[in-house]
């Protein structure tokens, strides 16, 4: 499959190097071949991304929704198909890539659907015959940075809202999925998007920093990591220009003596390894009472070593490849580095026997907090224990850290929940389930290192992709 760069409405090939997109559990299968776009075309994406914005702000909002509702349905009529690649691309499992394609219709729905809600407000004015407006303008021209691991949910919930209040964008998506990023903006053009609204181009760092640092970009939204978004943070800065950052996570998961520790096991083990721990809000870490502690760690050790890794695309298969091999180098070192520093391996000693690029799920039983495994996010199939001896430390252990996405909490104790929404520094917390999982018209960000600027998703991304200007309406003398 040739994949193309989008500019101007024009598939084209790209003037940069070729690349191969590469099947992460059969390294040596092609999935789609293409070139990257060079940076003076990502200067005409930009150009072009400039050109089409008054137009499309014009647009009535109701004609911006139907191109996203007709998108939505190409994309669920597609979800068989582009599921398997996806699964091919990427390595999620073949029931999570068709879930995921499914999401992405939903979001493009979601936001369609902002055609029919308040688009501003109305105040009173204590001067007699005066009204007081506000109302929203899109921010211009947005440059959208979207990672791997979700190759069109994450890219749809960035490009969904940008298009629905009327911006234009320049969307450069990760190297490694560029075929699902081509099936997504096939499909909105396909559905009726003006030529130069949405501009695709596949590159490497140098075209991130291109669309970051050129001034006819209004506003950056990126996703990624933590080091990558402070680059992004700190160069956004310096042009004076908005910027939206969701970065890297070390979410916890904390179980109480009081919790129901099978629905325990079983959601550390979903948080921890479904999509093989390639989630932002994955669980890395997990905190367990010291009274439970054994039995828990047995049963999430007990289930970890049950998951059926192998070829996502195999029915019954849990847990596919990791996406590239210096994601496995990775996450292999630093579990060997957490077993130098004292960690034992309950689960996952045994490399997985096959062709790809495969860790097992792993879970460490940790000496405490003080080693490497604590601080640094491995974005792997990988879990590391610690004991409290109360909620409180327990709660404590979990703050305990630079990131603040995400965090769950297994209890039986309404004030104990209480307590964690009080004092948990995350931007999502789960109570009783998971720590992966969000909900695309609720906020979702973190806090600390793990997020900067407004939230995504939800209404909440309507304060991105917006500028309010208030009006004082007055009767003419």
């Amino acid at each position: 499959m040739d994949v193309l760069n989008l500019i101007g409405g024009r598939w084209i090939e790209g003037e940069g190097a070729e690349f191969a997109d590469t099947n992460p559990a059969r390294p040596s299968e092609v999935v789609a071949r293409g070139r990257f776009a060079s940076v003076p075309e990502v200067e005409r994406a930009v150009a072009a991304a400039r050109a089409a914005a008054p137009g499309w702000a014009a647009t009535p909002h109701h004609a911006r929704a139907a191109v996203l509702v007709a998108a939505a349905d190409l994309v669920d009529r597609s979800a068989e198909d582009w599921g398997a690649e996806l699964a091919r691309e990427e390595g999620k499992t073949l029931p999570e890539a068709v879930a995921e394609v499914r999401g992405a219709a939903r979001i493009l729905r979601y936001y369609a659907g902002e055609a029919d809600r308040e688009s501003g407000e109305i105040f009173a004015s204590p001067r007699p015959g005066e009204n007081v407006l506000v109302v929203r303008k899109p921010v211009g021209v947005a440059g959208l940075i979207t990672p791997f691991n979700f190759p069109i949910a994450i890219p749809a919930w960035k490009i969904a809202p940008a298009l629905t209040y009327g911006n234009t964008v320049v969307w450069k998506p990760s190297s490694l999925v560029p075929l699902l990023a081509y099936r997504l903006a096939w499909a909105l053009t396909e559905a009726g998007l003006p030529d130069g609204v949405l501009n695709l181009v596949h590159g490497e760092a140098d075209a991130g920093s291109a669309i970051v640092g050129h001034p006819g970009v209004d506003a950056v939204s990126f996703t990624g990591s933590t080091a990558v978004g402070r680059a992004v943070i700190a160069r956004c800065g310096e042009l004076g220009k908005p910027v939206q950052t969701e970065m890297g996570g070390k979410n916890a998961s904390v179980v109480l003596a009081d919790a129901d520790l099978d629905h325990a096991a079983e959601q550390v083990c979903l948080g921890a390894f479904r999509s093989t721990g390639q989630k932002c809000t994955a669980t890395s870490r997990l905190i367990v009472a010291d009274r439970v502690a054994d039995e828990l760690l047995e049963r999430v050790a007990e289930r970890a070593a049950r998951l059926v890794v192998g070829d996502p695309l195999d029915a019954g298969v849990e847990m596919g490849p990791l996406v590239s091999s210096t994601a496995r180098e990775r996450v292999s070192a630093g579990v060997a580095r957490a077993v130098e520093e004292g960690a034992k391996p309950l689960a996952g000693a045994s490399p997985v026997d096959r062709e790809g690029w495969f860790v097992p799920p792993t879970v460490l039983d940790l000496p405490g907090t003080g080693v490497d495994f604590w601080r640094t996010e491995l974005f792997g199939p990988v879990v590391g224990a610690v004991r409290a001896a109360s909620a409180e430390e327990a709660l404590g252990l979990a703050n305990l850290s630079d990131h603040g996405l995400s965090a769950a909490v297994f209890t039986r104790d309404l004030g104990v929940a209480l307590q964690a929404v009080d004092r948990l520094e995350v931007g999502v917390l789960h109570v009783n389930s998971e720590s992966a999982g969000t909900f695309p018209y609720v906020p979702f960000g973190g806090a600390k290192q793990s997020g900067f600027g407004p939230k995504e998703q939800g209404r909440a991304a309507r304060e991105f992709y917006t500028r309010t200007v208030t009006v004082y309406l007055g009767a003419p003398a």
